[in-house]
């Protein structure tokens, strides 16, 4: 039995519902030794800033039992750089190109949703406001309401593209963010974002990361976006890019059946490079001996 893998997610047009992670999947080519990206429904860039950003110092990950932390810093190459360099491949290449971005203030990530919107071969944003407001004293975007508001309603009216705001699971009610985003024109929401954590060096006395803190990812915040996922489908209209300690089909398909149309898959890229590369056949053999003849529909279906 043959299963319609193809998904519209807010506009993007998926061939399957398997997409690279920002921040583990670089600019879109990294893994290209071990599967062709074609293999995707799609990738979601490095995050983007105005300019080029060096991060923050070393050392900036460490492993965690069923995860990793990382307090890379945002390290990118900068808007103009990925457009002069990278999109004129990316462009050459049978998948879908997101570009997540972000910035320090409002007006930075305006400007940045209104340059690329114009940039050739892009098809679609995706907004991390997971990251500190300088003008409104280090508050994070994703964890005020009134801010995450203006920002999307900001970069809506500078982008014609599908517009995806990427949401921090640090919030105690992340529905009421997902709801702000709707309202404020977002054509999608990607759930979750990494979970704030540290880890200490016993015999240093001093917290392993430069930073202190850093953001959990893996496997073991997979219950916490599998919950996270299930509540905003439930409270919005919109679509649910899901993600989270995805490493395998089954754990797609809980997404799925928990309200995701597509989902990404990030850190296991580092423990198996070419998992992403093979999900899209796995998931299709699961749905087909289960009896499904397209993968819509199972999205949503434990709610059922």
């Amino acid at each position: 039995m043959s299963v319609a893998m193809a998904v519209d997610l807010a506009g993007i047009k998926l061939k399957n519902p398997i997409v690279g992670a920002s921040g583990t999947f670089g600019y879109g080519l990294l893994y290209d030794g071990f599967y062709p990206v074609e293999k995707l429904g799609g990738f979601c860039s490095k995050g983007l800033s105005l300019k080029p950003k060096a991060g923050n110092p070393t050392p900036r990950i460490c492993e965690t039992p069923a995860g990793m932390l990382n307090a890379i810093g945002l390290q990118n190459i900068g808007l103009e750089k990925f457009v002069e360099k990278k999109m004129p491949k990316l462009r050459l290449r049978d998948t879908a190109v997101i570009v997540n971005f972000f910035g320090n203030t409002v007006e930075e990530y305006a400007a940045l949703a209104g340059r690329l919107d114009a940039v050739d071969g892009v098809h679609g944003l995706e907004m991390n406001i997971s990251c500190p407001n300088v003008k409104e004293g280090g508050i994070a975007f994703g964890s005020d309401l009134s801010l995450t508001r203006r920002v999307v309603a900001a970069c809506r009216k500078e982008t014609r593209l599908p517009l995806i705001v990427k949401l921090s699971p640090n919030v105690t009610d992340i529905t009421a963010y997902a709801k702000v985003c709707e309202e404020e024109g977002a054509d999608g929401v990607s759930v979750i974002n990494t979970l704030l954590g540290m880890a200490i060096d016993i015999d240093a006395k001093k917290p392993v990361l430069a930073n202190v803190t850093g953001g959990l990812s893996g496997p073991a915040i997979k219950p916490v976006a599998l919950r996270m996922v299930w509540q905003c489908y439930k409270a919005v209209s919109i679509p649910i890019f899901g993600l989270g300690g995805i490493a395998s089909a089954t754990d797609v398909v809980e997404f799925l059946m928990a309200g995701a149309t597509a989902v990404q898959v990030g850190t296991h890229n580092f423990v198996e490079p070419e998992v992403a590369g093979r999900l899209a056949d796995d998931v299709a053999s699961i749905l087909a001996d289960r009896g499904y003849g397209s993968v819509t529909d199972v999205v949503g279906a434990a709610h059922r």
